[in-house]
């Protein structure tokens, strides 16, 4: 199982705003690509007052599957996100794999 994790940082001022746009637009059309098995969305605690930070982890099959999606999905996404948003976040992103 390979993990996709995004990190997150948002402005408090529009932290509400962009949760409700990740849960019932953003994380829907990544997830419709169909190459992603399942998400989870967290929030970092104990954090500053001014800037919230979250974690969205997109669990996927393939190293394969996450490709397909970064060459296909990934830029058009996130250009989305960015136009929305602005300065106002600022995401990294990880790609972990399972350790047995």
């Amino acid at each position: 199982m390979i993990l996709y994790n995004v990190t997150i940082s948002v402005d408090s001022k529009i932290a509400e705003e962009w949760l409700t746009w990740m849960k019932h637009t953003h994380i829907s059309e990544v997830m419709a690509t169909g190459l992603f098995s399942s998400y989870q969305i967290y929030k970092v605690l104990l954090q500053k007052e001014d800037e919230l930070t979250y974690t969205v982890q997109y669990f996927v099959d393939s190293m394969s599957n996450l490709q397909q999606y970064q060459a296909k999905y990934a830029q058009k996404l996130q250009t989305k996100h960015k136009l929305k948003f602005g300065n106002k976040v600022v995401a990294f992103r990880t790609v972990l794999e399972a350790v047995d």
